[in-house]
């Protein structure tokens, strides 16, 4: 437990839209960070993040005195002439507006106000609140915390206060926007709506329709999609409603157009047909250049060597490694909590270096700054549930011996990670060099689609070793290939088309977690393992020693470790 009781201390938020968090910046450094979901156990939760607050405030050892402002990731006057003159404009859309853009506000707000003021109530001293907008908590914050003294800036959603994304320029403290899209103009909701059509959850699951887009052939579709959405040369984007439903606020997104081009949507459950897995791969594809000219257009007129990108579409790790490869830029920063739960980040960072002006000193680079238990929690725990822990001095070793005789290992370590992102501390293990691992896990373990791929993690020493990557990817939000002659070591993370989603450690980020990798590499002589996310299909990732243990039971694992405690079954 900290105490900053005597420095600037704000409190960052995002309630408005999905993914609620809360985070603490004290005099410019990221304290923690909680996403609501972890404690609430509700996946993707937009309820207000009571819980999360009271936490971050433990953590920080914070009380509601010490706080000296408050920063809101929405701005909720924004573009309502817009909106208001766009629901009129197309008719049909005054009612699903009123209650999709007017009730929501108000019960958010509602939300928002009742907390404050049980906080602070009318009479005391109040902290000011700072509503920072939607993308430039986006993409503002995420450019604060890079490592970039400049960088051309991208933020790119579904929508924000009625913007689709932000194209613009960032130097020091300052922050220049070029360009801003407006609903229904739109990369997520565009991307959404094929999500939807291959039969999973819109603006939830659109990391299934990236994984499915290699088994499909982009080709068959790929000049059908490309009319559908086009790029200005200032990074403006134009979508073609003609085939949706989203512009009305109703489902399915999809209309009668979409289905005469595309053929029949798949049902949940359903098997996939040789046209799903097609339009998913049109998709992907037809968003990666659409980006990819945006992306251009940037380094042409910024002539920076770096860029920023932000937003929910910015976890397209498939699109970002393109954009590695093929911008022009020499690399890119995602922050690992890219979506809508980093804009609570970045609306506190917004405050400091924005509106305060305050010089930037802090780099978002480890992604470990939520909940940790200490090792009298850990013991207690397992003397409640009357488990056989076995405690090792050495679990690196020891964890790297299970693995290699292919055991299904929970990993619990240290400090929650940030984001979408089990990064070794929350983590499902196996060895990626068993060829049957990949289908064992995903229907004994995490009961989810049989083609689902699995990523790998990898010492950033060994990475170049097996795959075809030049930048560092702390986050997991970078595809690259595996090397072709690499392919047979590591088949359990290797996607159908020869790619991974690669996290690189370094020790001083996660010294346990590198560690085991070295281990696992002297044992086997591939110094890689295979990580997914500690959870279930529909459940968060796990917050507690007690959901680790819960999950362990209910699932197909085979060891637990927590800490320096080893659990069988």
């Amino acid at each position: 437990m900290y105490s900053y009781s005597q420095s600037m201390n704000i409190i960052g938020i995002n309630y408005f839209y999905h993914d609620s968090t809360a985070c603490i910046v004290v005099d410019g450094k990221l304290v923690t960070a909680i996403e609501e979901e972890r404690l609430t156990r509700q996946k993707h939760t937009d309820e207000f993040p009571v819980q999360a607050i009271e936490r971050c405030m433990k953590i920080a050892g914070l009380e509601d005195k010490d706080i000296d402002a408050v920063a809101v990731s929405i701005k909720p006057s924004m573009h309502w002439q817009k909106k208001a003159a766009y629901a009129l404009g197309i008719g049909k859309g005054i009612k699903p507006f009123l209650g999709h853009e007017v009730g929501t506000s108000r019960y958010r707000q509602d939300q928002f106000w009742s907390w404050y003021l049980s906080c602070w109530p009318r009479g005391s001293k109040q902290p000011p609140i700072h509503w920072v907008s939607h993308h430039l908590a986006h993409i503002a914050g995420s450019f604060y915390v890079s490592p970039y003294e400049e960088a051309a800036l991208l933020s790119i959603d579904g929508s924000g206060e009625w913007a689709t994304s932000f194209v613009g320029y960032g130097k020091g403290t300052q922050v220049e926007q070029y360009n801003e899209s407006y609903f229904p103009n739109s990369f997520g909701s565009f991307y959404e709506a094929a999500t939807e059509f291959c039969g999973f959850r819109p603006n939830y699951d659109e990391g299934k329709t990236m994984g499915l887009a290699p088994f499909g052939d982009p080709e068959v579709f790929k000049d059908k999609v490309s009319e559908i959405i086009s790029i200005g040369e200032d990074g403006s984007i134009t979508v073609d409603t003609s085939m949706f439903n989203f512009q009305y606020w109703r489902r399915p997104y999809c209309n009668r157009k979409f289905y005469e081009t595309f053929g029949a949507p798949r049902r949940h459950g359903e098997e996939f047909q040789k046209h799903h897995e097609d339009v998913a791969a049109a998709f992907q594809h037809v968003l990666e250049e659409s980006a990819l000219k945006i992306c251009r257009d940037l380094k042409k007129k910024t002539g920076a060597k770096h860029l920023v990108i932000a937003g929910g579409v910015s976890l397209n790790s498939v699109m970002n490694g393109r954009i590695v490869r093929e911008s022009g830029f020499e690399d890119l920063y995602v922050m690992p909590a890219a979506g809508d739960n980093g804009t609570a980040i970045g609306a506190a960072f917004y405050v400091w270096n924005g509106i305060h002006g305050k010089e930037r000193s802090f780099v978002h680079m480890n992604p470990y700054v939520g909940t940790s238990y200490t090792d009298e929690e850990y013991q207690a725990i397992i003397k409640e549930c009357k488990l056989n822990a076995e405690y090792h001095e050495h679990i690196e070793e020891v964890t790297a011996g299970l693995l290699a005789e292919g055991h299904i290992v929970g990993w619990y370590q240290g400090a929650m990670e940030i984001g979408p992102r089990a990064l070794g501390n929350r983590s499902i293990l196996a060895d990626p060099s068993k060829p049957d691992m990949k289908d064992k896990i995903n229907a004994d373990v995490k009961h989810r689609e049989a083609y689902r791929p699995f990523a790998p993690s990898v010492p950033v020493e060994h990475a170049k070793d097996y795959f075809d990557i030049e930048v560092e990817a702390p986050f997991m939000l970078k595809v690259c290939d595996v090397f072709p002659d690499k392919r047979d070591c590591v088949p359990a993370i290797t996607h159908v088309d020869g790619s991974a989603r690669v996290q690189t450690v370094r020790e001083e980020t996660n010294p346990r977690y590198h560690k085991l990798m070295m281990e696992l590499g002297k044992i086997t002589g591939v110094p890689v393992v295979l990580n997914t996310s500690f959870n279930v299909m529909g459940e968060p990732i796990v917050e507690s020693p007690m959901d680790a243990i819960r999950c362990f039971f209910s699932t197909g694992l085979d060891k637990l470790v927590i800490g320096n405690y080893l659990i069988g079954k």
